[in-house]
C-alpha cells in the first residue's frame, strides 16, 4: 500500500512541477501577441504602401502612353481616300477624334483642311470631290467637340498633287485631306 501511495505522489509532483514549468507572468503573455500584432500592422502597412506605390506608377505609364499616343495621333495630317469616295477610312476616326479634342481644348488653334483630288476627272469634279472630302471630315471635327469658327476648308482638287506619276500608288497619294494649322 505504501508503494502506490508512493506511486501518487510522484506522480502528483511530476504534474504539479510540469504546470509550473509551463506556466508564466501575465507580462510574458500579454508583451508576446501586441508584438506579433504590431508587427502583422507594420507589415499590412508596408504592404499596402507597396501596392498604392505600383499603383500609382501603373496610373503614370498609363498616363505618359496615352501622352505619346495623342502626340502621334496630331502629327498625322494627312487623310487618304479611295478613288471616286468622299468618306474617309474608318481607320482614321481615332486620329480625328484626337484632332477633334485639341481643337475643343484649345479654343484659340485654327486649322485649315485642304481637299485634294488625283488627276482623273474634270478640273470642276475634282474641285467639288476635294470639297466634300474636307468638309466630311470638318463634320467630325464639329461632331466630336471642334467650334466650326475654328475650322476653314478649301479645296485644290487636281491642281497641288502630292506626288506627280501616274500611278496606282502616284493617284493613291493624291487623293487626300491635309490638316494644315494656322
Amino acid at each position: 500500500m505504501k508503494i502506490n501511495q508512493l506511486t501518487k505522489l510522484a506522480l502528483l509532483l511530476f504534474s504539479l512541477s510540469g504546470m509550473v514549468a509551463c506556466s508564466s507572468t501575465s507580462e510574458e503573455v500579454d508583451s508576446g501577441p501586441a508584438e506579433s500584432v504590431a508587427e502583422v500592422e507594420s507589415g499590412i502597412d508596408a504592404t499596402t504602401r507597396r501596392t498604392q506605390e505600383l499603383e500609382a506608377e501603373a496610373r503614370a505609364r498609363a498616363a505618359a502612353a496615352a501622352e505619346r499616343m495623342e502626340r502621334a495621333a496630331l502629327s498625322t495630317t494627312v487623310f487618304y481616300f479611295e478613288f471616286d469616295v468622299a468618306e474617309f477610312r474608318q481607320a482614321d476616326r481615332e486620329v480625328l477624334t484626337f484632332h477633334a479634342r485639341d481643337l475643343a481644348a484649345n479654343p484659340r488653334k485654327r486649322v485649315r483642311l485642304e481637299g485634294h483630288a488625283d488627276e482623273r476627272g474634270t478640273r470642276e469634279y475634282n474641285l467639288a470631290l476635294g470639297e466634300r472630302r474636307a468638309t466630311g471630315i470638318l463634320n467630325y471635327l464639329i461632331v466630336n467637340g471642334a467650334a466650326r469658327s475654328q475650322i476653314e476648308t478649301v479645296s485644290y482638287g487636281e491642281e497641288q498633287p502630292q506626288d506627280r506619276g501616274s500611278s496606282d500608288q502616284a493617284y493613291q497619294r493624291n487623293r487626300r485631306v491635309e490638316i494644315v494649322s494656322q
